[in-house]
C-alpha cells in the first residue's frame, strides 16, 4: 500500500500556498486551486494539499500529527529547513542524525508539524 495523499488545514490559503511555493520550488512538482479553498501540489508518487477547512471552523493542527518529506541529501535538508525559517516556519529541531536518518522538524505557518529527512 501507498500513500494517496495528505492534506493540511490552513487559515490563510494565500500565505499557505505562498510557503509551500518556495518550500517545493525545484522540485518538480505541479501546482493547482481547484477552489479557492484547496492548493493541491502532484507529481509522480507524490500529492500534497492545503485546504481550508470544509466545515468553516477555523483549522488547527494536530497534536502528534507530523507530515514527513524526503528531502533528498543531508544538504538539501539543511537548506530546506533555513529557508522554511525564513518564510516564516518555526523550528522545531535542528538538522542532524536521528537514527538512520539526517533530518530536521519545522512548523509551517498553520502549525502543523513537518519533518525533512534525506
Amino acid at each position: 500500500m501507498k500513500m494517496n495523499y495528505v492534506t493540511l488545514g490552513t487559515n490563510d490559503m494565500q500565505a499557505a500556498k505562498a510557503f509551500y511555493d518556495a518550500l517545493f520550488a525545484g522540485a518538480g512538482l505541479q501546482c493547482a486551486s481547484p477552489s479557492e479553498r484547496m492548493t493541491y501540489w502532484f507529481g509522480t508518487d507524490f500529492a500534497f494539499a492545503t485546504a481550508i477547512p470544509f466545515d468553516t471552523t477555523p483549522a488547527t493542527s494536530g497534536n502528534g500529527t507530523m507530515v514527513g518529506f524526503r528531502a533528498g541529501t543531508e544538504e538539501d535538508v539543511r537548506r530546506l529547513h533555513a529557508l522554511a525559517l525564513t518564510l516564516g516556519a518555526t523550528c522545531e529541531g535542528t538538522p542532524g542524525q536521528r537514527g538512520p536518518k539526517f533530518s530536521a522538524y519545522i512548523r509551517d505557518l498553520d502549525g502543523n508539524k513537518l519533518c525533512l529527512s534525506d
